[in-house]
Parts: structure tokens; sequence; C-alpha cells
């Protein structure tokens, strides 16, 4: 888990925030999966992903135990924030304005993704 860069780390473990429309992954669109940079475990698959209009990579689902949730009340409001299943590294925030079939959002910081292409 070392070797991560100052943004890297500040999102995964000092749980920041990147700027938004900042993340090269908002435009990935290729059959992959978004892995966890620090520690590689798998967490979306790109077919999960989907435009929100928000400026952070978005997703409707996860896999099967990719996260962790924890109540975070930094803002006014309480939200739900996740974290890596496996290393612990916060990822981003869920929001129930998502599209069908789950009606939520992952709303996930792109500099906290790796994404893996399939192989053709």
């Amino acid at each position: 888990m070392s070797g991560l860069t100052s943004a890297q780390f500040n999102i995964l473990r000092e749980e920041g925030t990147e700027r938004p429309g900042s993340s090269p992954l908002l435009s990935e669109k290729r059959e992959g999966t978004f892995v966890c940079v620090a520690c590689d475990h798998p967490l979306f698959d790109a077919s999960m992903k989907y435009e929100s209009g928000t400026g952070w990579p978005s997703f409707f689902d996860t896999l099967q135990s990719a996260f962790e949730t924890k109540r975070d009340f930094k803002l006014i409001w309480p939200r739900t924030e996740y974290h890596c299943a496996k290393c612990g590294g916060h990822h981003g925030h869920t929001f129930e304005d998502g599209p069908k079939p789950t009606g939520l959002r992952y709303c996930n910081n792109g500099v906290a993704l790796k994404f893996v292409p399939i192989e053709t």
C-alpha cells in the first residue's frame, strides 16, 4: 500500500475529495474492471459506469464484497461513505439518485481507481 501519490494518499487515507471533472476515468468507456489503486481489489465492472453529470466517475452498482460503508457527518446532512473492503481506502459516497436498476449512484474519486481493460 506504499507508493501512493500525494493525491491518492489524500483521498484514500485522509478521506479527501478530488476536484470535479479532473479524472481521466470520466471518459473511460472500454470493457474491463475498475480496481482500488492501493490494493488492486476489484470494485466495479465497466458496465456499471454511467455519466451522472457530477464530474466524478459514477456507478450504479458494485462488485460483490467490494466495499464497506459508514455514515459520514462532515457536511450538514449525513451521507453514506464507502471504503475498499480489502485495504480500507476511502473511495467516495453513495447517493439515492442513480439510474435503474438500483437507483444508486456510487460517486467515486477517480484518483482512487485504476482501470484494467479486458485484453482482446
